[in-house]
């Protein structure tokens, strides 16, 4: 039996092909990279019974479209979005069957910016060092996707799941996306490291797979977050989650893309469940720390 495929019909801002990343490679100067949202990400994999590293892929704000040759069990998963099969609405958070020629589309969630979508059996697109991930920094992995790109289903499939269908995710019930850290290792380096949590802060557009830039809100009194008067730091290793705070006072929350060293301090890391929420942030979103 011929391998079913997928001719891509629109990408929509960005998609990319992502599974679990190039874990372990930061002293070789390579990012992990990987699925920003890991929670969406392994629960598409879990609906069509794939094993959990599995390529998907990640869809940002939307307009994604592809047509399916052969038959197919996909699942989209993420923040709550529009699904459509041939134009008819199918819902999201289930286990969905394509027939030959139909069509599958995702919509621009309602909040949130990044849905998953998951085939039974894996993308199955060329693997760069051990991953299939698209890093969008170092430029490892498969390109972007393109607009009449073929990807094969690979074989990646694990037994089928006795549940194929997942309540999906809550409406938030304050404004602010609230973010749980760790002190980080140069949390000290701040004049106040306490100011980091009790301030507001604002996503700024220049936003993206590498990081989270955050402002102050519009018509913030509050002071930028000042450094101590004390010697630069040399660059060192930062980590998946860290918030970064450059001279600007700004700071910046690390997504799967980031550099794997930097000379500005950490001064907090997000811990595993917040990556996730992090994952989903938009231009504009209300965005305040609390302290795991």
């Amino acid at each position: 039996m011929t391998p079913a495929e997928f001719t891509v019909c629109s990408t929509g801002p960005l998609a990319t092909v992502q599974d679990l990343g190039r874990p372990g490679m930061a002293h070789l100067g390579v990012p992990r990279s990987g699925a920003a949202d890991r929670d969406a990400f392994g629960l598409a994999n879990r609906l069509v019974g794939n094993r959990p590293d599995a390529a998907c892929i990640e869809v940002t704000l939307g307009g994604f479209s592809a047509r399916v040759h052969g038959t197919a069990m996909v699942a989209v998963t993420g923040p709550g979005t529009r699904v459509r099969v041939d134009g008819h609405d199918v819902g999201s958070h289930s286990a969905i069957p394509l027939r030959n020629g139909q069509s599958l589309s995702v919509t621009s969630p309602r909040r949130g910016c990044r849905n998953y979508v998951a085939v039974r059996g894996g993308f199955d697109a060329a693997p760069e060092l051990g991953s299939r991930s698209t890093d969008t920094l170092s430029g490892l992995g498969p390109d972007p996707l393109r607009v009449k790109d073929v990807l094969p289903v690979g074989d990646l499939a694990d037994d089928w799941p006795a549940v194929m269908l997942a309540p999906p995710p809550a409406p938030l019930a304050e404004p602010a996306v609230v973010l749980s850290v760790r002190p980080g290792p140069r949390a000290d380096r701040l004049v106040d490291p306490g100011q980091l949590v009790i301030s507001r802060w604002q996503v700024n557009p220049a936003s993206n797979r590498i990081g989270i830039r955050l402002d102050r809100p519009a018509g913030s009194t509050e002071p930028p977050l000042a450094h101590r008067d004390v010697p630069e730091l040399r660059s060192e290793g930062v980590p998946l989650g860290g918030v970064q705070v450059p001279p600007s006072g700004q700071p910046v929350i690390f997504l799967p893309d980031h550099p794997v060293t930097g000379g500005y301090p950490v001064v907090a890391v997000l811990t595993p469940a917040s990556l996730s929420k992090a994952a989903q942030l938009t231009t504009g979103d209300a965005v305040r720390f609390v302290v795991a």
